[in-house]
């Protein structure tokens, strides 16, 4: 049994917008720092469910890739542009990394990222969005699910 399952959200019925906690946009990740993006994985894989290389290699490995998109890497970040989440995609309708801030956590700003990521894959005319998540990561898996992500085959 694998440690891992695939999440899926079908984009053919109807998409509730995302909806901001006050203070907080989404930031073109031109705007954005790819140090602190970095961060804010890094720290959130520091509990197990993840692993992030460290910046040297992981922000020209990233960009350099063929499916990268700059975007779909979806930056929220607070009233001062500070950013305190971060979804990143592949254009191929896959979320590799989810990530928000600890201070941040419990306010929307997940499922408000993962709205605004599944309107942009509707928007290039793809008919469902994946991501895989450790099962043992109960917190994500909630998430996902609230947001109507299902099962689906690895």
């Amino acid at each position: 049994m694998s440690d891992h399952i695939r999440m899926r959200r079908h984009l053919d019925d109807a998409l509730p917008p995302a909806i901001w906690p006050a203070g907080v946009r989404l930031l073109p990740l031109q705007r954005a720092d790819p140090r602190a993006l970095h961060t804010i994985l890094t720290d959130a894989y520091a509990n197990g469910f993840g692993s992030t290389a460290p910046f040297e290699d992981w922000w020209p490995k990233l960009s350099a890739d063929t499916e990268f998109d700059p975007a779909l890497v979806f930056v929220a970040a607070d009233e001062v542009g500070q950013p305190i989440g971060v979804a990143q995609c592949w254009t191929s309708g896959f979320i590799k990394d989810l990530a928000v801030v600890p201070a941040w956590r419990g306010k929307g700003i997940g499922d408000a990222l993962l709205y605004a990521v599944f309107a942009a894959f509707r928007h290039r005319g793809l008919g469902h969005v994946d991501l895989k998540v450790i099962t043992a990561n109960t917190s994500a898996l909630r998430l996902y699910r609230r947001v109507g992500m299902v099962e689906a085959p690895l």
